[in-house]
Formats: C-alpha cells, sequence, structure tokens
C-alpha cells in the first residue's frame, strides 16, 4: 500500500538541515573521486561497458565546448554568391554569415528553463541588518547586548517553542508572526488566503531565510490543496510557491502572487 509522498511533504513542512547545502555540495565534490575509485575495481564485460559510457560523455562534452568556441566564428556564405559577372568593387568582398552552431531548439530550451524561475519581482531593495534587527539590552547590568529583535515579519512553524531566555540570539515577536497570505493566481485572477508551509527564499540574506523573515520579494511556500490542483498523473498538489509582493511589516498583511 503506497504511504504518498512522506518524506517530501516532511521537507515542506519541517524543511531541510541547517547545513544540507554544504553537505549536497561535499557530495558533489566527492562524486569524481568515487567514481574513479569505482572504475579502477571493475574488470571485465562491466569495465568495458563503463568505460564506453564515459567515451560517450566525454565526446558529447567535447563537442559541446567546440560548439561553444566556434559559435562566433565567421565563416563565406557560398549559398548566397550571385552567379553571373560582379562589378569590380564588389570582387573583393564576400558574404559573411555567423557560424551558430547552437541550434535554435537548444536556445528555446534555455529560454523555457529561464522562464521557469521568472518571478514576478526580479529585483527588491536590500535591508540593512539594523533595519532589519533591533538590539536588545538583558541582564542586571544591561550591558548586554548580544540579543536581537526581528522588526520584519515572520513564519514559524505549528510546533516552534522559544529556546530558554539566557539561550535565544533572535527574537521573534508575537505580533509580527503570520500563518496566512493573500495569494494571487495570475491565470484566474483570483485571489484565495492561504496557510503557509514555511519560507523558501529570502533574496536579503539566507539568515534571514532560516529565520522565516518575510520581506518584499521573498519566496514562500503555500498550500493549495483546497484549490483542486492536481499533476499530470492526477495527484494533488500540495504545496506550490509564492513571492511577497507587498511589505507585510507595513501593511499588516501578506500578498503574494502564484508562481504558476
Amino acid at each position: 500500500m503506497p504511504q504518498n509522498e512522506y518524506i517530501e511533504e516532511h521537507i515542506k513542512r519541517h524543511g531541510r538541515r541547517l547545513d544540507h547545502d554544504e553537505r549536497k555540495r561535499k557530495r558533489e565534490a566527492r562524486e569524481a573521486h568515487r567514481a574513479s575509485a569505482h572504475a579502477q575495481k571493475l574488470f571485465g564485460h562491466k569495465a568495458k561497458l563503463l568505460h564506453a559510457r564515459r567515451h560517450a560523455e566525454k565526446v558529447q562534452l567535447r563537442k559541446t565546448l567546440r560548439a561553444h568556441d566556434t559559435r562566433n566564428v565567421k565563416t563565406t556564405d557560398a549559398a548566397s554568391t550571385p552567379d553571373g559577372a560582379r562589378p569590380a568593387y564588389l570582387l573583393d568582398r564576400e558574404d559573411q554569415k555567423d557560424a551558430k552552431a547552437l541550434s535554435t531548439a537548444l536556445k528555446q530550451k534555455r529560454k523555457d528553463k529561464a522562464a521557469r524561475f521568472a518571478v514576478p519581482l526580479p529585483k527588491v531593495r536590500g535591508i540593512a541588518e539594523d533595519e532589519m534587527f533591533k538590539v536588545v539590552k538583558t541582564g542586571k547590568s544591561k550591558s548586554k547586548a548580544w540579543k536581537r529583535m526581528v522588526t520584519k515579519a515572520t513564519f514559524v512553524g505549528d510546533s516552534f517553542t522559544r529556546k530558554p531566555v539566557k539561550l535565544e540570539r533572535f527574537i521573534r515577536p508575537m505580533a509580527l508572526r503570520y500563518k496566512k497570505a493573500n495569494v494571487t493566481h495570475p491565470e484566474l485572477k483570483a485571489t484565495f488566503q492561504l496557510q503557509i508551509i514555511g519560507v523558501k527564499k529570502n533574496p536579503q540574506s539566507p539568515m534571514y531565510t532560516q529565520l522565516g523573515v518575510m520581506t518584499k520579494g521573498t519566496v514562500i511556500e503555500v498550500n493549495v490543496s483546497e484549490l483542486g490542483m492536481v499533476t499530470a498523473g492526477g495527484k494533488v498538489v500540495f504545496g506550490k510557491y509564492a513571492q511577497i509582493t507587498n511589505n507585510p511589516e507595513n501593511d499588516g498583511c501578506i500578498n503574494a502572487v502564484l508562481l504558476v
């Protein structure tokens, strides 16, 4: 009996480890050493299959690099040369064309890929730490100033509990915590109030993303299961990304546009 995508759903609800990106980068860096060790151990028919596959990959890589090197080389266009006599002042002139080795299909694929990651607000204003955090002085002497209070809208999960007072580094006020957002569907031209699952990316800083700070231009994940959206396979879509289009700390609400 299938248990659905419980791993993906857990990631959407609670996020990944804080060192996920670093572990992924190190894993990819070790991949070359692992492949080399694996190739040295193989022999016989398996070694032939592996070397044939690696040879095909290297050939394709060389073709791609050669195409990039020669795409702006100017060559003579023989097809455009007219038949018959030509004036004397045109004899030394040759029609040239650029050898665009990269096909139109490849360029179109790149455009489609770029369009997939396009957002309504591609550029946002930078926010300094002085504006983002307020210094909180604690202790009997009032001299310890290592705590910071977040002055922007934030999101924390349902199971969030504050750390002990002596261990708390960042304070997220209750008045600036939001759990729902007004999300506009660009194709339906309708706005729905949806529950926030998590903060995917804050363009200001990775630290703001970990803290769940929501500013203008932040990409959040919202629960769209009640909209009835389904995938090509017929499964109900649980979460989709949306970008915040307003300043929540000024408006008192979160307005976002769904990234379709």
